[in-house]
């Protein structure tokens, strides 16, 4: 149910929109349907869309906060409007291709004031298509990239993904948001690891969960008949951006031993995808461009990454120790080969 406009609700619940007729009155249904005993107001940020996205909001959720930009200035900086627009002790951000299951906000709520300390929260993950689970939160390998969980029962891990990911203001208002050159891809991964290092873990409850069209914004970004579908633009923003976490994130000593790694790995992994058939030009778009991009955003790195060591409560060592060391891309390269890219 939703509260009166003059009582700040319990929860705000962001849903950032880019041409999401088609999927938008199935997300927007499964939040008031909820049965339960906490308030929230829904807030919707339209990302300039060229569809009927706003006349199904206005039309049949009259009740929806409207943020209307007429620029498409991406995921990240949608994400910050609303926060900053929001009333809320707790922020839900829901992707507009993502339905939550019933019973989930009492459940996010009730885990958020069990302790006294503040911690972003997931719930497991399934697919809109056939309800299987695609993960309950991640961890990472050394290089940031994200290993699916499956553990039974409440839990902490590195990350949840930031289709439907619960953070209390205060920890939103540490973090300082998304960075808004991040556009999309990966945010998630940065919110978590800040939040991390600040002193605020994440959890993911065991139940109820919500269920998601992975890749239907951005394209691919899953395993389809044994083999892992994806586009060069998702592969570009995750590359720079997993690599911009870890900028901002590892500590000095780490960066000077895992980066030179780092490059010399997206370097053969480069290669091999051009051999394998993706194409020069898909090859140059996803790794090309990394290093130019982080070098226009490094003033902003630095300055982030000088904040958050400033602020830190967790040692190094203590930080780095959760990573697992294996290259989880290489598993996947075995398990599955190389991915076809679009």
């Amino acid at each position: 149910m939703t509260e009166a406009a003059t009582t700040p609700p319990d929860i705000s619940i962001c849903i950032p929109n880019y041409n999401g007729e088609g999927v938008l009155r199935d997300c927007l249904q499964s939040v008031y349907a909820q049965h339960c005993e906490c308030s929230f107001e829904v807030l919707l940020h339209d990302d300039a869309s060229n569809d009927a996205s706003l006349a199904l909001v206005r039309s049949g959720y009259p009740d929806v906060r409207v943020i209307e930009s007429h620029d498409n200035v991406g995921f990240c900086i949608s994400n910050n409007r609303m926060a900053a627009a929001a009333r809320g002790r707790y922020l839900l951000l829901l992707n507009n291709d993502a339905t939550l299951r019933q019973g989930s906000l009492d459940a996010l709520l009730r885990e958020a004031e069990r302790t006294s300390h503040p911690a972003v929260l997931g719930m497991p993950q399934y697919t809109l298509h056939d309800g299987s689970l695609v993960d309950r939160g991640y961890e990472f390998d050394l290089f940031m990239n994200p290993i699916p969980v499956f553990t039974i029962g409440t839990h902490e891990v590195a990350t949840a993904t930031g289709a439907c990911l619960w953070v209390p203001r205060t920890v939103w208002e540490a973090v300082g948001g998304f960075p808004p050159w991040f556009e999309s891809i990966a945010e998630d991964i940065y919110l978590c690891q800040a939040a991390r290092l600040l002193g605020y873990p994440t959890r993911v409850l065991d139940a109820p969960g919500f269920d998601h069209w992975i890749g239907k914004n951005l394209g691919g970004g899953k395993v389809v008949d044994d083999k892992l579908k994806t586009t060069a633009r998702r592969r570009a923003l995750s590359e720079r951006n997993k690599t911009a976490a870890m900028l901002l994130c590892y500590p000095m000593w780490a960066l000077l031993i895992l980066l030179p790694l780092h490059a010399l790995l997206l370097g053969v992994e480069a290669v091999f995808l051009w051999l394998s058939g993706a194409g020069r030009g898909k090859v140059r778009r996803i790794y090309g461009a990394i290093l130019p991009d982080l070098w226009r955003q490094h003033g902003d790195i630095l300055a982030l990454r000088r904040d958050l060591r400033a602020r830190k409560s967790l040692s190094g060592w203590r930080y780095m120790r959760r990573f697992r060391w294996w290259p989880h891309k290489l598993r996947m390269l075995l398990r599955h080969g190389a991915p076809d890219i679009r």
